[in-house]
């Protein structure tokens, strides 16, 4: 008898578990769209982060844009949030493909950068060497400018 009860017990409580804590919202944002929102959420804080100033700056609200981009309402978005987030393994799912986006980005933008302070040291080094260049012919400049002051009083002199 005690056995029974358990089991019932056991039962109860694992079909009691899978009940929705948050209905599915009418207009559920699809779950790609879903991903794209937050991806691009994800670079606007980062770019708060990184330059705060740049983006108070802007008069408009970066955030309502982005919800006007994938046509989707702050409620629509918040709702589909909400309910992705009651299931923590969908909701995991789709922050990984967040992060493996952000860092395919970050590995292009960081070879970006090497490429281009590569070419910001080549032209330091090119300039230093133009600049050298140039001390070395100032004065072969200056000593012809000399002779020819020089070749000039003489003229005068000998008029």
């Amino acid at each position: 008898m005690k056995n029974c009860i358990v089991i019932i017990l056991v039962v109860f409580l694992s079909v009691s578990c899978k009940k929705e804590l948050v209905k599915q919202p009418a207009k559920l944002i699809e779950k790609e769209k879903m991903i794209d929102i937050m991806y691009d959420l994800s670079l606007l804080d980062a770019m708060r982060y990184q330059n705060p100033l740049s983006l108070d700056s802007i008069d408009t609200n970066p955030v309502k844009f982005i919800l006007q981009k994938y046509k989707v309402d702050s409620l629509q978005f918040a709702q589909s949030n909400m309910y992705y987030a009651t299931d923590y393994e969908t909701y995991k799912e789709m922050f990984d493909e967040i992060g493996k986006r952000l860092a395919v980005d970050q590995r292009a933008t960081d070879s970006i950068v090497k490429i281009e302070d590569k070419k910001a040291a080549k032209e330091k080094k090119n300039k230093a060497k133009d600049t050298i260049k140039d001390l070395v012919k100032k004065p072969m400049k200056q000593q012809v400018n000399i002779d020819s002051i020089k070749q000039l009083i003489q003229s005068r002199n000998k008029r």
